[in-house]
């Protein structure tokens, strides 16, 4: 075989392992939330991960970095969802308030819906693990920026109430549609995902919206 032809075979090979190594960093994800959510996430070690995803620890270690570092990539995933661009490109695009209330209240459903597991995991383990209660700070901090696009567009619509602040607005916002709203009324309450979007946006639309001027 001549070293020409080697050459030209390297990259599929190359293509493999690199396919290889993202499915197995795959499969440790998942199996590492799968772990966390049944067990919680100091009762997880990396040999159960390990064990569970059919691998060795060492490579648990290679391909994510550790317990920490896994739970990282899980909450990111939540971040990086592309339901939270779309959601916000439709709030700056809504014409009026009740569209561009709607668009967040179901936008962030979607992304609390596809993403609760590793919410729940984030709150427990931020409770034992300084490194993760500091990730769950930045997570909750861009949440909170991702819902002042909300106020803003309120504010450009000339639609909030008279002397409400887009600070305040936020605020506001956050405790309606952040985090513990939604495993409030879903996970400990045992609200459908339906009927916790419109009641939300409906509170968020009488706490925030300027009533009509009477004729």
């Amino acid at each position: 075989m001549s070293a020409r032809t080697s050459g030209r075979r390297r990259p599929y090979r190359n293509d493999k392992r690199a396919e290889a190594a993202a499915a197995t960093r795959a499969t440790i994800l998942d199996t590492a939330l799968r772990l966390f959510v049944r067990d919680g996430y100091a009762q997880v070690t990396i040999g159960d991960i390990a064990r569970e995803a059919g691998t060795a620890v060492p490579t648990v270690y290679a391909r994510t970095g550790g317990k920490s570092a896994i739970l990282t990539v899980l909450m990111n995933r939540g971040v990086d969802d592309p339901v939270v661009e779309r959601t916000l490109e439709e709030v700056r695009s809504a014409t009026d308030a009740r569209t561009a209330i709607n668009a967040m209240a179901h936008g962030v459903r979607l992304d609390n819906e596809r993403h609760l597991d590793i919410v729940q995991v984030m709150i427990t383990a931020a409770a034992v693990e300084h490194t993760v209660e500091e990730e769950l700070h930045q997570v909750a901090a861009a949440y909170r920026q991702a819902l002042g696009v909300l106020a803003e567009r309120l504010a450009e619509l000339d639609a909030l109430r008279p002397g409400l602040s887009q600070e305040r607005a936020t605020d506001m916002l956050w405790f309606l549609f952040g985090l513990p709203s939604w495993r409030l009324f879903v996970a400990e309450h045992g609200w459908s995902w339906d009927e916790t979007e419109h009641w939300l946006a409906q509170q968020a639309a009488a706490a925030l919206v300027a009533e009509p001027e009477s004729s």
